[in-house]
């Protein structure tokens, strides 16, 4: 079986060497096209410095500059700031126009897919459907840790989505989800901070073993009476679920676009920490045909020691979804879709 799923990049992973002016945005999108991530996740309100004015001259150069390197827009990552003044927060009618202004960018720019931030109430989203549907443009809840698939506040998003039998509205998984193993990256900034090896172990032994995290932050706060940095790396279990990738199929129709975050990726191009072994046959085996857009985090864990190289860490990420698609593909039962 063949697998329609597509390969792109968020201009996100590339934050570290944009924003010290070692990479343009076309520096990006030229090297994430060589490596065959033709599929671009813009963020509007950093990547378009006029946001949100943005003029039809402006869109086609984008389109211009994406078209010279055989690339394409794929998502449209959205926030909504809910404190419009220091004094109060946005109201319903607010939200629900700041949203639509968003759908009318992410259609001229005609993109068909809009991250949607995770704390967006489903009420605001459900007025916001109408326009979506008009647009053609689906609305994905980004389902980020420490939110999992099967949390009550995602479920609430779905079920407005099956009563409304409204394509233009579901989620959009955030890989840190799966997060299988703690990530080396973060023990050892942790270790740089001044937490003892044999504390960071006992963190990571009770992450291995999935031990409900309230009871890790109080051994290592309480009774190992540890330092800011200890305490600090038991706490970061809060954000690092481990949810149960065989699941990700039964959500499949809810979902176009993944955001394929990662920390690190060894020499052999394999993930340490994320479980992309098990996510990506579940993909494939639910013939999913959306677009998995790394999302490459690990710069802020390693820049106090060493240079950020995001472009050989994407790399590394793009050689595993190749192997892991190819063999997924070849394990389908013959004639499967």
């Amino acid at each position: 079986m063949r697998s329609k799923i597509q390969r792109g990049i968020s201009l996100y992973s590339f934050q570290e060497e944009m924003f010290l002016g070692q990479m343009s945005v076309e520096d990006v999108i030229a090297f994430s096209a060589s490596i065959g991530a033709r599929a671009v996740e813009i963020l509007p309100e950093q990547n378009m410095p006029t946001f949100p004015n943005i003029s039809d001259a402006q869109i086609a150069q984008w389109h211009e500059m994406l078209a010279r390197h055989g690339a394409h827009f794929s998502c449209y990552d959205m926030f909504l700031d809910t404190k419009r003044h220091k004094d109060r927060l946005l109201s319903d009618d607010e939200q629900v126009e700041s949203i639509h202004r968003d759908l009318r960018l992410c259609h001229r720019l005609g993109i068909r897919n809009m991250r949607v931030l995770i704390f967006v109430r489903p009420d605001i989203l459900e007025r916001c459907v109408p326009l979506a549907e008009q647009l053609d443009v689906h609305m994905g809840v980004e389902v980020h840790a420490p939110w999992y698939l099967d949390h009550a506040w995602i479920q609430r998003t779905i079920e407005v989505a099956d009563r409304l039998k409204t394509r233009h509205l579901g989620i959009l998984p955030d890989m840190g989800i799966f997060m299988k193993h703690y990530p080396p990256v973060m023990r050892a900034r942790y270790e740089r901070q001044g937490a003892r090896p044999e504390v960071t172990q006992f963190i990571v032994d009770s992450h291995e073993q999935k031990i409900m995290c309230e009871y890790t932050i109080y051994e290592v706060a309480v009774k190992m009476q540890g330092n800011k940095a200890e305490v600090a790396m038991a706490e970061s279990l809060r954000h690092n679920p481990y949810a149960n990738p065989r699941r990700i199929g039964d959500f499949a129709p809810y979902f176009r676009h993944i955001q394929a975050k990662f920390y690190e990726m060894t020499e052999d191009c394999r993930d340490p920490s994320l479980d992309y072994e098990e996510v990506i046959p579940e993909l494939v085996k639910a013939g999913w045909e959306g677009t998995l857009s790394s999302e490459y985090e690990g710069n802020r864990w390693i820049q106090d020691v060493q240079p950020v190289d995001s472009r050989e860490q994407v790399r590394r990420q793009h050689v595993m979804f190749e192997r892991l698609i190819a063999q997924a593909e070849q394990a389908q039962p013959a004639g499967a879709q």
